[in-house]
């Protein structure tokens, strides 16, 4: 049966981290599932899953609700442990292990309305994830170096100065995406995995949110799920078609066919 890990990401490299084997250096970040088989409570959810995806680029992960998107994304970040298979990150086994994949890996889940009301401004989120993630005991890091990584993620997340003292429930949408973005960014992943980052966005600000997304994807492997693939469309460079298990994968002009 397949269990949730309950290491949280967000927990200190330094406290988690002892026994984690660091990653070995990689020209292009790279992500392996081999014969991956998981589910909940007895129930499959993907069955024999053998995937590699490789980057930079953008990665679209398209299904049906229920299909196992936001699933196939937990497992690749090590907080669900397949009932078989492996999953290697970089050349590292992160199989149900997210201490090893989030030295690699950042993950911005969907957009939910509790993350509004956390008493936090834009400032102190991204700060508290760099002083959490950042390698080295944050009491000996000087300060100048923090809010210069806050300052260089936020503002590589598109944020304008004068949002950086707001709170996260006065924001709008897109704002509070971008938040969530340069939290992850502060530590500087080389892979990224987003679930559904404009599901919670207006019209508006979609457009502006897709073309961060592309420009994060040219020196990162991005991996976005998604009902809608037309925004990030001309941005992608594959599509994984997802229902319980992996039903076609390749280049947009030869996945989204009529067929």
């Amino acid at each position: 049966m397949c269990t949730v890990n309950r290491v949280s990401l967000l927990e200190p490299c330094t406290r988690r981290g002892v026994g984690v084997p660091a990653a070995p250096p990689q020209a292009a970040p790279w992500v392996e599932l081999r014969n991956v088989t998981v589910g909940y409570q007895g129930e499959p959810v993907l069955r024999d899953v053998s995937l590699r995806l490789r980057g930079p680029g953008l990665v679209q992960v398209l299904g049906p609700n229920g299909a196992g998107k936001s699933t196939l994304l937990k497992t690749i970040l090590g907080l669900l442990r397949p009932w078989k298979g492996r999953v290697l990150m970089n050349g590292v086994d992160v199989t149900g292990n997210p201490a090893a994949a989030g030295r690699m890996a950042g993950y911005v889940p969907q957009l939910e309305p509790a993350r509004r009301h956390y008493p936090l401004t834009v400032w102190e989120l991204v700060e508290t994830e760099c002083m959490l993630r950042c390698q080295g005991w944050p009491r000996l890091r000087p300060a100048r170096e923090i809010r210069g990584r806050v300052e260089k993620a936020l503002a590589e997340a598109g944020l304008p100065r004068e949002v950086w003292g707001r709170r996260l429930s006065s924001l709008s949408g897109g704002q509070l995406q971008r938040s969530l973005l340069a939290r992850v960014l502060v530590h500087e992943p080389s892979i990224m995995v987003l679930d559904e980052p404009l599901s919670a966005v207006d019209p508006a600000g979609r457009r502006g949110l897709a073309e961060l997304i592309a420009g994060l994807a040219s020196s990162r492997l991005v991996i976005v799920t998604s009902h809608d693939p037309v925004l990030l469309l001309e941005y992608t460079k594959e599509i994984v078609l997802v229902n319980r298990g992996i039903v076609a994968r390749g280049p947009p002009g030869q996945v989204l066919t009529p067929e």
